[in-house]
């Protein structure tokens, strides 16, 4: 998961406008950041390993000039964890060009072979957003422009649709062109765009715009590019006829900011919701349980953790202290790293658990580590009896769309039964949302979506052609990184 920010204005420098959007989205990635801009002469570009703060600790780093940029934050579903893999990258050929890419292509190794066959382009990284940006360049250089206009954008881009596959959230700056955004044709990675009265700004999530200032106009439709040219003016074209847009379900459960509205589906509500579906599965289905107090695994699943409280008619209460300065467990490299961060991040407040039946809400489960730790934490503290309910199902299946879940070897539901899951946690209970619940809680906010990319739970994947020696490779790729990390 990775997260992008793109701003023009009219008249100012955008580089440390841009630089608070990506604080707003660090919680998308915490691997690497980069900005680049342009100036209608050169662009400049900075990009390191590390937090934004770290990235760009210096004035130097942020003395980016233009009026025009767009920003990054990573962690890597591709490629390798080094700065030749930050983001945004960038080509001068057939103009100058940069690009910042949120999701993943399924076949980005085919589109690399096609490409390396014409000569046109090279690799430095195995990064697919390379694949992508090369893909575009090589696109626009066909269109055989003498003086490049919106025209050529567009019909490149419809080229670059038809040979992608896969999820993914793009903002480029393109030389001579402006801002340049475009969204997979499912709309499983989200993209948002912005306005003030001298600007605007095209985000990952509506929580960027928000921090600075910039009215919600719309999201990127699936399969739309939309151009803020060099003048302000506003260009967009849908390149892709029929789509079905099937928004990613785990942004709601767990990337995505609570204040953050995808595809005019309020988070925060549709957590409450999840919240009030998995409150009437317990009160229904386990009312022997005997739950005397619900408490939250900070933070994402607080919201849902109040409604259950809420339908069960039980205290809720803040069982853990939290150490801000800790990243998120989920998106931290290697094992070792997050077994050790939970026990830093987390602190239990004992008198909330001494002698009693305590209810443990999560967003979800994934790996499973975090949960067993949390549960050896609060009988530690002193809870007669723990139970863990997840808001979202059991996590089963490689994400393949932008979400580095990790080797199906490494999630905990994979191929077990929930009595099995609740075994290896040490849980006296468990209880997983059903789908179902989960859908109907997205589905709420907004009426038209008839379908969602939920393939972590159901194992069935909405684009590309997904083979099993596809998810093979996946796994023999993903298993490795494991061993490294």
């Amino acid at each position: 998961m990775c997260g992008i920010i793109g701003i023009y204005h009219k008249n100012k420098d955008v580089a440390g406008e841009i630089y608070d959007g990506l604080i707003q989205v660090q919680h998308r990635g915490q691997d690497a950041a980069g900005i680049c801009t342009w100036n209608k002469e050169k662009m400049s570009l900075y990009k390191d390993l590390g937090l934004v703060a770290e990235v760009f600790k210096t004035n130097e780093s942020l003395k980016l000039e233009g009026n025009i940029g767009v920003g990054h934050v990573r962690y890597p579903t591709a490629g390798h964890n080094s700065v030749n893999e930050a983001q945004p990258f960038y080509s001068a050929n057939p103009v100058n060009i940069s690009l910042a890419h949120n999701g993943t292509l399924t076949n980005s190794e085919k589109i690399k072979e096609a490409l390396l066959k014409t000569h046109f382009c090279q690799f430095n990284t195995r990064s697919d957003s390379e694949v992508l940006l090369n893909l575009f360049a090589y696109e626009l250089h066909k269109t055989n422009f003498r003086t490049l206009k919106e025209t050529h954008v567009f019909s490149a881009l419809k080229n670059v649709f038809k040979q992608c596959e896969g999820g993914y959230a793009v903002v480029a700056l393109v030389a001579g062109i402006g801002l340049v955004a475009f969204r997979d044709p499912s709309g499983i990675r989200p993209l948002v765009i912005g306005k003030q009265k001298s600007g605007y700004m095209v985000a990952s999530e509506s929580a960027a715009l928000s921090a600075l200032n910039y009215a919600l106009v719309r999201d990127v439709a699936p399969g739309e590019a939309v151009i803020i040219s060099e003048g302000g003016k506003v260009f967009k074209k849908k390149c892709v006829k029929n789509t079905v847009l099937s928004p990613c379900l785990f942004e709601f459960v767990y990337f995505s900011r609570p204040d953050s509205v995808i595809d005019s589906i309020s988070v925060h509500k549709a957590r409450l919701r999840m919240g009030d579906f998995l409150g009437e599965k317990i009160k229904k289905k386990y009312p022997h349980l005997n739950i005397e107090v619900v408490i939250p695994v900070p933070d994402t699943s607080r919201t849902a953790a109040m409604q259950v409280a809420y339908h069960l008619g039980v205290k809720y209460r803040e069982g853990f202290i939290k150490n801000r300065y800790i990243g998120r467990t989920f998106i931290m490299p290697g094992q070792s790293m997050r077994k050790k961060s939970v026990k830093h991040k987390l602190g239990p407040i004992e008198i909330e658990f001494r002698n009693k039946n305590v209810l443990l809400v999560d967003d979800s489960i994934v790996r499973g580590h975090t949960s067993k730790i949390i549960i050896e934490m609060a009988r530690t503290a002193g809870a007669k009896k723990v139970y863990f309910a997840s808001a979202a199902p059991p996590v089963r299946y490689q994400n393949i769309y932008g979400i580095d879940m990790p080797a199906t070897s490494e999630l905990i539901a994979h191929g077990k039964t929930e009595k099995a899951v609740k075994k290896a946690i040490g849980a006296d209970e468990l209880i997983y949302q059903d789908l179902d619940a989960l859908k109907t809680a997205a589905h709420l906010g907004n009426p038209k979506i008839t379908t969602f990319e939920d393939s972590v739970f159901s194992g069935k994947y909405r684009t590309g052609k997904i083979s099993k020696d596809f998810l093979e490779n996946l796994e023999k790729s993903r298993t490795e990184v494991l061993r490294k990390s």
